[in-house]
């Protein structure tokens, strides 16, 4: 494929970086040697304002405490506002380490042990650690299917909550791993059931900036009043791959949901996150907007590439829409004939995303999550290994 031109500037060979996405694939996969299509982080250099920001820091010299400028948050709720029309206010913002650091947060702030609580399956699959490893009970609304396009059950999901007395709804907004982004009307209406039954709901929209072509991300807080049921966890991480910065923030309009929160942020001695990822997230919600584009342009070119590819030389692989994330969801199941893993890992030399684990229980699922945030020339060569080993299969 030609390199887009953000590409041309951005990509990086990550190999020997330390970088668990390539070095750790012995450790992972017991084979060194795979591309890697797994972990949700980019091959792409950050913005360069990120760098300058980053390197004027440490020419300072002076690593110690940290007081958080007014200009950081002028820069993530301008985000907000100019990017998805969300108007945020500073006092709503609270930090995290990370967005699945806060959903286990919450779930322990807003829920008691043995609660219910109710994810989308299949599901990012932290969502179920933050459930079992808290002491709650997990349910699951299964997404229905057609065609590789994934929809809500409404009536389904109502008589979960009805029938578990759910006490949470944990939300994943692009929806990972199967790339929907949910139309306001869906939103909507799992909110009004949530509120029906006062079902406290967490808002994960880590993924939220890389919206394809034709499809425009709608924040959960934006569809309505339900300031005291919701809070939205983001994050620079996956639009500016800001991954190694562990810096998320929580936006939690309520006080009092405040207040809970920071009581467990309290028990846990977690303070305001290290002067770094501020910084790099400030440059980076300030003036990286065009980078944004150019990474958004280069994953469809790879969506693209994979999707059409894979229709013409492998029509049994069912590729789902692409709607948000840089996370491709195919489904293998009708390509398949041995062992998954054997097919795809073996002979196809992919590191991937197994289906299987975004799933509670086994069921002997064959899609595989591709990350597409990398070359142009490893997502090539890793469609034609597939299509190879699949016909050899």
């Amino acid at each position: 494929m030609e390199k887009t031109a953000f590409e041309a500037k951005y990509y990086v060979d990550r190999h020997g970086s330390s970088c668990l996405k390539w070095d750790a694939l012995g450790k992972s996969y017991g084979d060194p040697d795979l591309i890697a299509l797994w972990v949700a982080d980019m091959d792409f250099r950050v913005p360069d304002s990120v760098t300058e920001a980053l390197r004027a820091a440490v020419d300072n010299g002076a690593y110690g405490y940290y007081d958080i400028p007014d200009s950081y948050y002028e820069a993530f709720i301008g985000w907000e506002k100019e990017q998805h029309g969300y108007t945020v206010q500073k006092e709503w913002l609270l930090y995290t380490p990370g967005v699945v650091a806060g959903i286990y947060g919450f779930v322990n702030a807003m829920s008691e042990p043995g609660d219910a609580c109710m994810i989308l399956s299949p599901c990012y699959y932290p969502f179920m650690g933050a459930v079992r490893d808290n002491g709650r009970k997990l349910v699951c609304c299964m997404l229905q299917e057609h065609d590789g396009v994934y929809t809500v059950d409404f009536a389904d999901f109502e008589r979960k909550i009805e029938e578990n007395d759910v006490k949470i709804f944990i939300l994943c907004s692009p929806h990972n791993p199967v790339g929907r982004i949910w139309k306001r009307e869906e939103l909507q209406q799992m909110l009004e059931i949530c509120r029906r039954h006062h079902v406290f709901v967490i808002s994960d929209e880590i993924h939220q900036d890389i919206a394809m072509p034709g499809h425009t991300q709608i924040p959960t807080a934006t569809v309505g009043d339900y300031s005291d049921m919701l809070v939205t966890l983001t994050a620079p991480s996956k639009t500016f791959n800001l991954a190694g910065c562990q810096h998320s923030i929580a936006i939690v309009p309520d006080k009092s949901i405040r207040a809970r929160f920071e009581k467990i942020r309290g028990l846990m001695r977690i303070g305001n996150g290290n002067s770094f990822g501020y910084i790099a997230a400030e440059a980076a919600y300030a003036h990286g907007a065009s980078w944004l584009q150019g990474a958004v342009e280069t994953i469809w070119r790879n969506y693209c590439y994979l999707r059409d590819t894979l229709n013409r030389e492998l029509p049994g692989a069912v590729v789902s829409p692409l709607e948000g994330t840089y996370l491709a969801w195919v489904d293998l199941k009708k390509v398949v004939r041995g062992d998954l893993k054997t097919m795809v890992q073996q002979k196809a030399r992919m590191a991937v995303s197994f289906g299987q684990g975004f799933y509670p229980e086994e069921n002997g699922d064959c899609h595989i999550r591709i990350n597409l945030a990398t070359s142009g020339d490893n997502v090539e060569t890793a469609v034609q290994n597939l299509i190879r080993a699949a016909k050899e299969d």
